[in-house]
């Protein structure tokens, strides 16, 4: 009997129809297009502008399209993570209404929060459910509203952050095709460089704290570019040396977009050509946990049956590493 591997077989995504382009930001702080392409490779990002409306409201709309697409009926979900640093409400689980919201009622399902890591570390959880043979449909969701917790004030966040979800199935594979090798790391004491500091549990909201802008994000920005750039890219080669693989034999990848820079310098470390890498962080910045998956929505129809996909992430906690994937369908 061969070994089950978890293979993704299937993709979908939503970003909210509002754009907030550069032109826009001008006219709210002082920036302009060529200061943040120059030093993001931003152009413009999606904000989900509705009332009510939240991260809950963006991982459905990405389940919906995936459901559509692969014909998979709803109740045979067995599991659904939402992998988000933005949760619709404190105390009560995002992936329970998601899946509540898509018709999944045979499912379990729990929320993952490792900042800009959580899809890439939801990729090894919903894999080892499918690989232990507990589960044969696993629906991991990378969704974010980042406009939530950013402050339309300061230049240094609200240049970067966009809103947006992405999605994709875990199912068997038979052929050793799916989740082959993972590197997946943490750092805490990094955690004062990047994070929302009012909300939690340490410092609750106050009235103070929120007059003060406390409940925003912020990041010192010297540090993150930092430890991005050397943790991603050191990951990355890591997975590759751990597995043979040479810059010719991988197909794509895929990064997650926080940077342009960032990006650029874990595919020079991999000496891997641009024409290899994706790239949508013009269209949508810094979705958080919805890169990966949105990436993989934007270039799934270049994707082949047997890809090497190599994945990096970084993101607050700290929290980082790379995943190497072979694409399972054409």
């Amino acid at each position: 009997m061969s070994k089950i591997s978890a293979a993704i077989t299937a993709v979908g995504a939503y970003v909210p129809e509002y754009v907030l382009t550069n032109q826009i930001l001008e006219t709210m702080v002082d920036t302009n297009d060529e200061w943040i392409t120059t030093r993001t490779g931003i152009k413009e990002r999606r904000i989900l502008k509705e009332e009510g409306k939240g991260t809950s409201f963006l991982a459905i709309n990405a389940a919906k399209d995936l459901i559509k697409k692969r014909g998979i009926d709803p109740k045979d979900i067995e599991l659904v993570i939402v992998a988000t640093a933005t949760p619709d409400m404190k105390a009560a689980s995002t992936a329970a209404f998601t899946a509540s919201g898509i018709g999944a009622v045979n499912a379990f399902s729990f929320d993952l929060d490792a900042a800009c890591s959580s899809f890439l570390f939801g990729m090894s959880v919903a894999a080892k459910y499918i690989e232990s043979g507990t589960y044969k449909n696993v629906l991991l969701i990378g969704a974010d509203k980042m406009s939530s917790m950013i402050n339309y004030k300061d230049r240094a966040t609200c240049i970067i952050f966009g809103d947006g979800a992405g999605a994709v199935l875990f199912e068997p594979n038979n052929e050793g095709l799916g989740l082959k090798d993972e590197y997946l790391r943490s750092d805490g004491t990094g955690r004062e460089f990047l994070q929302a500091t009012y909300g939690g549990s340490v410092n609750p909201v106050t009235h103070e704290a929120i007059d003060e802008g406390g409940h925003y994000a912020f990041q010192e920005g010297r540090t993150v570019f930092k430890n991005a750039v050397f943790n991603m890219a050191d990951a990355a080669v890591k997975i590759l040396e751990r597995n043979n693989l040479t810059k010719e034999s991988i197909d794509w990848l895929v990064a997650h977009q926080a940077n342009k820079r960032i990006i650029d310098a874990t595919a020079n470390r991999i000496e891997l050509e641009e024409e290899k890498v994706m790239m949508n962080i013009h269209k949508y910045g810094n979705t958080t946990s919805a890169t990966l998956p949105l990436l993989l929505h934007d270039y799934e129809s270049q994707l082949k049956k047997g890809d090497n996909l190599i994945f990096a992430a970084f993101g607050g906690g700290f929290n980082w590493g790379s995943i190497y994937l072979q694409w399972a369908y054409n």
